[in-house]
């Protein structure tokens, strides 16, 4: 992707939405002209109507006051209608790309968590999009400063020359505060997103926490995070205060210089009374952009922080890489290890071939954990070949890969809908395809009790763990993928629902490659073949019977 920067990405912001930009800018910078134009107009009313008495002038001045509020309310609804949707719309532009990096196949090595993902893709990406209303805003404000001077050098040349040297002169000083802002907002941010993500882990281990009574020092620490988060949150607000303070400071001190010469002008005779009007009117009016320039310098500051923390992410390299083979040999093992190390696991081989149910047994977890992450593309770092329909792992498109490697976890994950769109996932399947799949995977019961249109909470919260993993089993069994991978699919259910499981696995899988990572005594009677791991190498390998047979140790870890 290259090196993104907060720089590139806020620029990148702009050009992509320049076409409403510029218009937006264009009106909302007429809106500031006229808003500038209505100190001159009551000038010339005073000078031309007022002084001299005439009524026809004064009706006619009034008339084009009125005009004028009708223009200035609709320029300022057309351009701020175009600014909004260009920040809703680049809000929305850069959360998928946020969502589509994090869900990469790829994967990415940006070290952040779950939790700190959420808060860069909701919060970082609204704040980095105010760019477009810090430049919009500014652009408007400059407008309106350009008209001012023009004024006042036309009543008087020295007053239009203060104006000019002095406004650019407030607003650079005005920038002195804007690193320190920065800084600030960065640290609030990440400070923020932390806490969302132990929030996010604390929540999800909610069960586990109590059942080790740890929820108390879990609260402790969530405590003092919060606390973090809030003393980085005043820190920001406090600079931002100041920031404030200054601006209005210094646009009040300069409209009182700026009037008090002005009247000084009346005094000796250099300005008339509607001059006067109009330069005091013109003066009050420039405190407003001068104050809007310093809220875009704000608007910037928090922009570029929060475009960092987007950049980090959508630039951050892949775990994997792709490559460029996109078709498999169907005549090749599914799936081959030769030799291979990586972990735990010391030159292991493994092989499933099409139409085959290979289990395997690891009497130590890491070892499982190491060999899914194989299979599934997770470990590009290895020793040995792996084969993945004939051809290096590395070589395959990773696309290819997806579809061809279907892995189902022993914690099923189910989204919010109903239990048919969880089913469905994407898959092609009528009613009599989805009954056929939840029989097999012994889920008849739960379907038959509340229907396939039974709504589901996220992360399936509602079900029980024998009935997620269940629904799980079945999806996998929907998507049918060339090679299944299964990890304790069966952790959660009674013995006859386990025993109907492994029955209708074998029944749907007997055109397909099959890989299931179990000690499950019924799944591995089922298999064709079962491998064993100890210690990261492959140690026994037979059918269970045999195993279970000759081997005490397979005894004492499968039979129950």
């Amino acid at each position: 992707m290259g090196s993104l920067t907060a720089g590139r990405l806020l620029r990148r912001s702009v050009r992509r939405h320049r076409g409403r930009l510029s218009i937006g800018i264009a009106v909302l910078a007429l809106h500031q002209a006229t808003e500038a134009a209505v100190p001159v107009l009551i000038g010339l009313t005073v000078d031309r109507a007022i002084a001299t008495g005439s009524v026809a002038n004064l009706g006619f001045c009034v008339l084009l006051l009125v005009l004028l509020f009708l223009l200035l309310s609709n320029a300022w609804k057309t351009g701020a209608r175009q600014i909004v949707r260009a920040i809703e719309t680049e809000t929305h532009q850069l959360r998928l790309e946020v969502a589509a990096r994090v869900l990469d196949p790829r994967g990415h090595r940006s070290g952040l968590r779950s939790g700190e993902l959420l808060s860069i893709a909701t919060s970082d990406a609204e704040k980095s999009a105010l760019a477009l209303r810090a430049v919009s805003m500014g652009s408007a404000a400059v407008a309106a400063l350009a008209v001012s001077s023009i004024a006042l050098l036309t009543i008087d040349v020295p007053l239009g020359l203060g104006v000019l040297v002095g406004v650019p002169v407030i607003v650079v000083a005005l920038q002195a505060l804007s690193p320190l802002l920065t800084r600030r907002t960065e640290s609030q941010q990440e400070s923020i997103a932390s806490t969302t993500a132990l929030a996010t882990d604390l929540v999800a281990g909610l069960r586990t926490l109590r059942g080790i009574g740890a929820q108390h020092n879990a609260a402790e620490r969530y405590r003092r995070s919060s606390q973090q988060a809030l003393t980085a949150t005043l820190r920001a607000a406090a600079t931002n205060g100041i920031q404030d303070g200054v601006t209005t400071a210094a646009s009040g001190l300069f409209l009182a210089a700026v009037a008090g010469v002005a009247g000084w002008f009346a005094l000796n005779g250099r300005l008339s009374i509607g001059e006067l009007v109009t330069v005091v009117g013109l003066a009050q009016f420039v405190a407003e952009p001068v104050g809007t320039l310093g809220y875009c310098g704000q608007l910037a500051a928090l922009a570029k922080a929060s475009a960092g923390r987007l950049a980090s992410v959508l630039d951050a390299p892949g775990l994997v890489e792709s490559g460029s083979v996109t078709q498999l040999d169907p005549a090749a093992p599914s799936l081959a290890l030769e030799r291979v190390s990586h972990r735990g696991l010391d030159k292991v081989d493994l092989s499933v071939g099409v139409g085959e149910l290979v289990g395997v047994l690891c009497y130590d977890p890491r070892d499982a954990d190491a060999l899914l992450a194989l299979v599934t593309g997770g470990a590009p770092e290895h020793d040995g070949h792996l084969l993945i329909g004939g051809t290096p792992a590395e070589m395959l498109d990773i696309d290819l890969i997806r579809r061809t490697v279907l892995l189902e976890q022993h914690d099923t994950d189910l989204f919010e809908g109903t239990i048919r769109t969880n089913l469905l996932a994407g898959s092609p399947g009528d009613d009599e395809r989805l009954t056929q799949v939840v029989a097999s995977a012994a889920a008849t019961d739960l379907v038959d009790s509340v229907g396939l249109d039974h709504p589901v909470t996220d992360r399936g919260r509602t079900l029980s763990g024998g009935q997620r993993q269940r629904l799980g089993l079945a999806r996998a069994l929907l998507a049918d993928p060339p090679l299944l991978v299964l990890h304790d699919p069966s952790t959660a259910v009674d013995a006859v629902t386990e025993e109907l499981l492994a029955e209708g696995l074998v029944a749907e899988r007997a055109n397909a490659a099959t890989l299931v990572l179990t000690s499950s005594p019924a799944l591995l009677g089922k298999m064709h073949r079962v491998v064993v791991l100890d210690d990261g190498r492959v140690v026994a390998e037979g059918t269970h019977g045999e195993l279970a047979e000759r081997d005490e140790r397979y005894r004492e870890a499968v039979l129950r």
